[in-house]
């Protein structure tokens, strides 16, 4: 059965498509960029082909919008040189400009996402087993990221260095895993309980 369009689902695609085109409004680079802002647009059309036939809780709409803005913020600037961080960074004494870091942390609350497609298409209930699997599925597309980064590395060489964003730190993708790890158990320990209260709301069931 389709789903209607809701206006604050639209609001969210027309916010996130404004500063997808600020974004590309003269880059640091215009291939960081594409690299940057490559995976968070192909997620929009996936999801905007998908939305009729699964159409997810304004919750996870919203964490899926603050993701995307946060990957076009860094696309544009390139993570490294994001201003308000190059500011704290002097502020606080910092070695490296942490944007990078907050992001990776933010991308384990996509672990809501998981949860709900979880629920409504599998036999999986909220357990133990549910956290498990879906804390897996975040370490697991954490390190597919880390290893696109890589092959982005071997391919482009020193060109993909501001894509890399490891700022000098030899553990940068063993630090951008945890961090995701955690800001997926974060999200689970804080959001679950009002994700589960929208999905009974919406009356989904697993299928």
């Amino acid at each position: 059965m389709a789903h209607p369009i809701k206006k604050i689902h639209l609001a969210l695609l027309v916010i996130v498509l404004l500063v997808l085109i600020w974004s590309g409004i003269s880059p640091k680079s215009y291939l960081t960029w594409s690299l940057e802002v490559g995976p968070a647009t192909a997620g929009i059309i996936i999801l905007a082909i998908a939305y009729r036939k699964f159409q997810f809780t304004t919750l996870v709409y919203i964490i899926l919008s603050v993701l995307c803005i946060w990957m076009f913020i860094g696309g544009h600037y390139t993570y490294e040189r994001v201003p308000l961080f190059n500011w704290i960074k002097e502020q606080f004494h910092l070695k490296r400009n942490e944007y990078d870091r907050v992001g990776h942390f933010l991308k384990g609350f996509a672990a809501i996402a998981i949860r709900e497609v979880l629920i409504r298409k599998s036999c999986l209930k909220p357990s133990k087993w549910l956290i498990f699997l879906v804390l897996c599925v975040v370490l697991a597309l954490s390190a597919s990221y880390e290893i696109a980064e890589w092959l982005a590395a071997e391919i482009l060489g020193r060109e993909a260095h501001d894509f890399l964003g490891t700022q000098g730190d030899i553990w940068d993708s063993e630090w951008d895993m945890s961090l995701a790890f955690l800001g997926g158990v974060l999200s689970l320990l804080t959001l679950s309980r009002l994700h589960q209260y929208y999905l009974n709301k919406k009356g989904t069931h697993s299928k």
